[in-house]
């Protein structure tokens, strides 16, 4: 990527994404969080003890507001993982709903939303 565009950059931000969009974001800059589901699962399930419902609902509050408040275009990448079969583990359905409820909330805030299911897109929400 960074042979063909020689302007692009990389941010690895496992845990403060917020504060990384809000810095990085800027009218002609095209900010690509690649992928939500990644920073979910390094929230719930960080090395060190496990973070509570609390501090997982105050993350995605401050995500929200920072993506709300972004300054260029931002571009979400995440996972569906709730349409196949789940399995009964506690942990495993706890994730699986995390995860499904942070897609509705980012969803509820963006312009546009678009699925995409065997490379073929399917816009769910705004112009195409």
């Amino acid at each position: 990527r960074a042979a063909r565009i020689p302007a692009l950059g990389c941010v690895e931000e496992p845990l403060a994404l917020a504060q990384a969009v809000a810095r990085h974001s800027a009218p002609h800059t095209l900010l690509v969080v690649d992928c939500l589901t990644l920073w979910l699962t390094n929230r719930m399930m960080p090395l060190g003890p496990p973070a509570t419902s609390a501090e997982i609902g105050a993350a995605q509050d401050e995500l929200l507001a920072a993506l709300q408040g972004a300054a260029g275009p931002v571009v979400l990448v995440s996972n569906e993982i709730g349409l196949g079969v789940i399995p009964l583990g506690p942990e495993v359905r706890g994730f699986v709903d995390a995860m499904g409820s942070l897609n509705q909330r980012v969803a509820a805030v963006c312009e546009r939303v678009c699925f995409m299911a065997a490379g073929l897109p399917m816009l769910l929400k705004g112009a195409a």
